[in-house]
């Protein structure tokens, strides 16, 4: 939820979907890219969560954040192996100011990490763009096929430029034009509902929002 909260900041439409979504539904649908979030759990898990890898297969330009990093990398015939010590707070990397999603920035970030296993061998053609210390990988990308990867998390706060690092990926990599408005997307909706209602009274009920400061609406 944080990250397409941070999506639509940069005014782009963006939905959540379950990671179970068919590939071929995404592509019939028109979408532009998508980003695989982060998650608790080891991606060596026998019961760990999966997708589809014809998505890496398929046009769509993909960023995969924390677990979604190293699930492409482990989809890809990369490696993921326990970390020595699980990592949670701030971090410093080096970044390659030439990688697509780096475009522009100091070579040292600051970042914030929150995870027990890491990338430990890229998969064939990707191409390490950040690094925390000498030998972790903290970032890689496939340019030509548009696979990105960050072992950080650009969502929140603490990482420095983390709403560059998503801009460079919505804009250059993926094409968007940042025109989408929340406002016009509301007014769109309560259009639609009021057709569907056809003049009858219609009770809503919703569970308060990362905004909202109540936990239910009527």
């Amino acid at each position: 939820q944080l990250i397409a909260r941070r999506v639509r900041a940069q005014n782009v439409y963006c939905e959540v979907h379950s990671h179970r979504s068919d590939v071929k539904a995404l592509l019939a649908a028109g979408y532009k890219g998508v980003i695989l979030s982060g998650g608790p759990r080891s991606v060596n898990d026998a019961d760990a969560p999966q997708l589809d890898p014809a998505i890496f297969a398929s046009a769509l330009p993909v960023l995969g954040i924390c677990y979604g990093a190293q699930l492409m990398a482990k989809a890809l015939g990369g490696e993921v192996s326990r970390a020595d010590k699980r990592e949670f707070g701030e971090v410093r990397v080096t970044v390659d100011p030439a990688a697509a999603l780096f475009t522009g920035l100091r070579p040292e970030q600051t970042v914030w990490m929150s995870h027990a296993d890491a990338i430990t061998g890229v998969p064939e053609g990707f191409d390490v763009t950040a690094r925390a210390g000498h030998h972790d990988v903290a970032a890689m990308e496939q340019h030509e096929r548009k696979l990105y990867a960050l072992q950080f998390h650009p969502e929140v706060t603490h990482t420095q430029h983390g709403d560059i690092m998503l801009a460079h990926f919505l804009f250059d990599v993926c094409g968007l034009s940042g025109t989408w408005q929340m406002a016009s997307f509301v007014r769109d909706k309560i259009d639609e509902i009021r057709q569907a209602a056809g003049g009858h009274k219609v009770l809503s009920a919703m569970s308060g929002g990362v905004d909202s400061s109540v936990s239910s609406l009527l």
